[in-house]
């Protein structure tokens, strides 16, 4: 997990180069595109997506990584804590912009569709491509970085509420006490660029 700094290069995107690169970015744009459609500038439920879909990719590719050490009887040279703690990270995403923008009945139902569908797509591609899988996290998280990026400018723009931080992101993030959503935001972006770099550096390794 980063610290909660605005030191981070939100210009960093990955040249589309190659037939995999391209499936990759392809499909996120798609994901992009469904994204906006539905939920255009509310980005408060757009991040409880974000984030239900965010969450999967660690746990896949540490579950997955874990049992081919095993089988192989080999060393992951930390690769499987390091995506189960993105795992769990994007999980306290995922919390913390449940409490903030309190999602209709309608819009968890969404969330548990779109983890279903996710999931068995992630796993599968996992299996047969890790690079690509990889290289699909690198773009997602561009593509989240520059979603919080955008609601910080709503924020700072007076058009949504600054409002104060829930208490699971202060003892999280290890926030002041009179936090509000906007350090939340600039914590959980600084993560999301950290995955990025992440998940774009284990793709050039295999």
């Amino acid at each position: 997990m980063s610290d909660h700094s605005n030191e981070i290069d939100l210009n960093v995107h990955y040249e589309v180069s190659g037939f995999r690169n391209k499936l990759a970015y392809r499909f996120v744009m798609l994901l992009r595109f469904f994204a906006d459609v539905f939920f255009a500038k509310r980005y408060g439920h757009r991040a409880v997506v974000l984030e239900t879909v965010a969450a999967v990719p660690g746990m896949v590719g540490g579950l997955l990584l874990h049992l081919k050490c095993l089988r192989y009887i080999q060393e992951d040279n930390g690769w499987i804590k390091t995506l189960l703690d993105e795992a769990e990270n994007e999980r306290m995403h995922l919390m913390t912009f449940i409490q903030i923008a309190q999602p209709t009945l309608f819009e968890r139902i969404v969330v548990m569709i779109t983890q279903m569908i996710f999931y068995n797509f992630y796993f599968f591609l996992y299996l047969f491509s890790p690079k690509t899988a990889h290289r699909v996290v690198g773009y997602f998280e561009e593509e989240a970085v520059l979603s919080y990026t955008l609601y910080l400018e709503e924020l700072d723009a007076g058009r949504i509420e600054n409002v104060p931080a829930p208490k699971l992101a202060i003892d999280y993030w290890n926030l002041d006490q009179d936090a509000k959503l906007r350090d939340v935001i600039i914590a959980v972006r600084a993560d999301e660029a950290e995955h990025r770099d992440v998940n774009h550096h284990y793709a050039d390794l295999i």
